[in-house]
């Protein structure tokens, strides 16, 4: 009753602090945008971003596994909380890259915190259905949060639109505050120093190609919202929509696809997550309007179709004294090797905004096939 509790907890905290994200996180490009910044500096800001999710995921295992879950959940928080306040805040676009390093805290120094309480509180063969309860939780407001950041942007212009999404997020992280202070994480911390956090062979193996998916997505992430309002011409409340449409196609494919999984392994549902994260930036640039986006927007969706099962084989390669710092391990190496991609996008875009697309469906393709050859069946499930 304790550990589930536990994972139910963590689902809440993941539902405030996404409602609160995502009311602005999509329309940052633009908010960048209208705070003066050029284009290679919207691309740089990707990479920057990316650089301190990578440089947080291992600090933040360190620290859950030194400290109780709930204590480290707590700092992360309220590091976040700063970063939001210094978001809102910002006079000019320098000031909002400096706040990653404040914002970052919460969702990349809290995720193998996250990863390692579901890990400590359920047995392997529920760790799917664990993470597809988090991950439903924490996507559910993504279905009117987008839209109400959308419209407040429409009713008030880019800046004020955002500040006012920003300051619902200092209250959704209060709430988040409350939930985590009263709840009591089992606290199964390590403090083996002699112990080397190692990647078992089958983890790294899964790392390679993930690393090449992600590098597909961070091409062109942060230039998706400027293709779509400015290329392609839809409206900012436009795009909001085409959020809750991906999000609504991602949370349809939870829970059939976790139940598969636990069944019949989870390989073949990463394939098919790696083989739409591989299309979905050329069905962007294919499309010639609304209508278009719609179709590429669930492709999106379906790029979650397998999350769950990949995240489950995270944690279930990894030792249970060392769960948060190998999570951390993983992570930070993955999203550093791909902090270049964005600033990347951006340059790329400069030699046509096709350019940035075309090349991540190329990356992501060859990160399906490295998965596809290289992970066997059985190290999979």
């Amino acid at each position: 009753m304790i550990a589930n509790r536990n994972v139910v907890a963590i689902s809440i905290a993941s539902f405030f602090m996404s409602f609160g994200e995502e009311l602005w996180k999509r329309f940052i490009p633009k908010y960048l945008e209208a705070l003066g910044a050029p284009i290679s500096a919207i691309g740089a800001y990707g990479s920057i971003r990316d650089f301190v999710d990578g440089s947080y995921q291992y600090p933040g295992g360190w620290i859950s596994d030194r400290l109780s879950r709930r204590s480290s959940l707590l700092l992360f928080l309220s590091l976040a909380t700063c970063g939001y306040c210094l978001y809102a805040l910002a006079p000019s676009w320098h000031y909002v890259v400096f706040g990653v390093f404040f914002v970052m805290a919460w969702s990349s120094m809290a995720n193998p915190a996250l990863f390692a309480v579901i890990g400590d509180a359920l047995p392997e063969k529920s760790r799917t259905a664990g993470f597809t309860m988090q991950s439903l939780l924490k996507r559910v407001p993504v279905l009117i949060a987008a839209n109400i950041g959308s419209l407040a942007i429409a009713a008030y212009g880019i800046r004020e639109g955002v500040r006012f999404s920003l300051a619902l997020t200092v209250g959704a992280a209060v709430l988040t505050f409350a939930v985590l202070t009263a709840i009591r994480l089992p606290s199964r911390t390590s403090r083996d120093s002699s112990g080397r956090t190692v990647l078992a062979p089958a983890l790294r193996r899964l790392l390679v190609s993930d690393i090449l998916i992600r590098v597909c997505e961070g091409l062109v992430d942060v230039l998706v919202v400027i293709y779509a309002t400015s290329v392609i011409g839809i409206s900012v409340p436009q795009f909001g929509i085409l959020i809750s449409i991906q999000t609504a196609v991602s949370m349809l494919g939870y829970a059939p696809a976790a139940r598969f999984a636990d069944q019949f392994g989870r390989k073949p549902f990463v394939i098919a997550t790696f083989v739409f994260f591989s299309l979905f930036p050329l069905a962007v640039v294919l499309s010639q309007g609304f209508i278009g986006l719609v179709l590429a927007f669930v492709i999106g969706g379906l790029r979650e179709f397998g999350e769950p099962a990949r995240k489950a084989m995270i944690v279930n390669f990894a030792r249970s004294e060392f769960r948060g710092r190998t999570v951390g391990l993983y992570y930070m190496i993955r999203s550093i090797s791909i902090s270049p991609a964005a600033y990347v996008g951006g340059l790329l875009w400069l030699s046509g905004p096709a350019i940035p697309f075309i090349t991540a469906t190329i990356v992501g393709l060859a990160g399906t096939a490295v998965f596809a050859a290289t992970v066997e069946e059985r190290s999979a499930g």
